[in-house]
C-alpha cells in the first residue's frame, strides 16, 4: 500500500542493524531491505527510489561495485555509502564510483537522517530535462518538448528508458549489449535495441540517434 512516503532502498546485510536501520527509517521512508549486493542491484535496477543506503561491506557483490554497477546502468538515484572504513583513500574510491555520501560507522541516526534530507534537496533541485540539440527531453514526464510550441511527443516507457541512457551520456558509443542491459534485460533478443532505436527514431527524425558503424549508437540531434 502506498504510504505517500518517499522510497529508499537500503542494502545492508547486517542482520541486527539492517532490521534497526529500516525500523528507524520507516518514519520517514517507505524502505525496502536487501541483504546482499545482487538483491540490492536487482532492486535498484526494476524499482524507484528517491534515494539509496548501501553498506559498503556486501556479500555477493560489493556496496562499491554495487554504485559503480547502478551508475553503468543510468541509475541516477543519490546513494549514501555506509561502511566501518574511515580511510580517505576509502571515502574517495566510493565517491568516484558514483555515490554521493558517504557515512562512516557507528554513526548517529539524526546524522544519517539529515544527510538523507541533504541529498533529497539537491536531487529535486537537479533539472529534471536533458538536452537532445535543438529539443529537450523531459524524463519525469517521459516526453520530448519542442520550442517552436508545437505538441510535445509522447514517449513510451522503453523508448524513453532508451533515450535517457543515450542523453545522460551524450559523447558515449554504446554497444547492442550495453543497452540490452541497460534498458531491456539481458536475456532479450538484441534485436530489441535495434527496433526500439526505429521507434525513436520514426518519432523524432532519423537524425535522434547516431548509429556508429561497426560499434552501436550514440545521441544524435532531435
Amino acid at each position: 500500500m502506498d504510504t505517500g512516503q518517499p522510497r529508499l532502498l537500503l542494502v545492508e546485510d547486517d542482520g541486527r542493524l539492517g532490521p534497526l536501520l529500516a525500523e528507524v527509517l520507516g518514519d520517514s521512508y517507505r524502505v525496502d531491505l536487501a541483504t546482499d549486493g545482487q538483491a540490492g542491484l536487482h532492486a535498484g535496477l526494476t524499482q524507484t527510489y528517491e534515494v539509496m543506503v548501501i553498506d559498503r561491506g556486501l556479500p555477493v557483490i560489493d556496496g562499491v561495485d554495487l554504485v559503480r554497477r547502478l551508475r553503468d546502468r543510468a541509475v541516477t538515484t543519490p546513494i549514501l555509502i555506509l561502511t566501518a572504513r574511515a580511510a580517505v583513500a576509502d571515502r574517495v574510491e566510493g565517491l568516484d564510483a558514483g555515490a554521493e555520501d558517504y557515512l562512516v560507522k557507528p554513526f548517529e541516526i539524526d546524522e544519517l537522517l539529515a544527510r538523507l534530507r541533504a541529498l533529497r534537496r539537491r536531487s529535486i533541485d537537479r533539472a529534471t530535462t536533458l538536452d537532445l540539440g535543438r529539443r529537450r527531453f523531459d524524463v519525469a514526464g517521459r516526453r520530448v518538448l519542442d520550442p517552436d510550441g508545437n505538441d510535445p511527443v509522447d514517449l513510451s516507457g522503453q523508448e524513453a528508458a532508451l533515450l535517457e541512457v543515450l542523453a545522460r551520456r551524450p559523447q558515449q558509443v554504446f554497444t547492442r549489449p550495453d543497452l540490452l542491459e541497460a534498458v531491456f534485460d539481458p536475456a532479450d533478443d538484441p534485436g530489441s535495441v535495434d527496433t526500439y532505436v526505429y521507434y525513436l527514431r520514426r518519432k523524432l527524425g532519423r537524425e535522434c540517434v547516431q548509429t556508429v558503424h561497426g560499434l552501436g549508437y550514440r545521441l544524435g540531434v532531435a
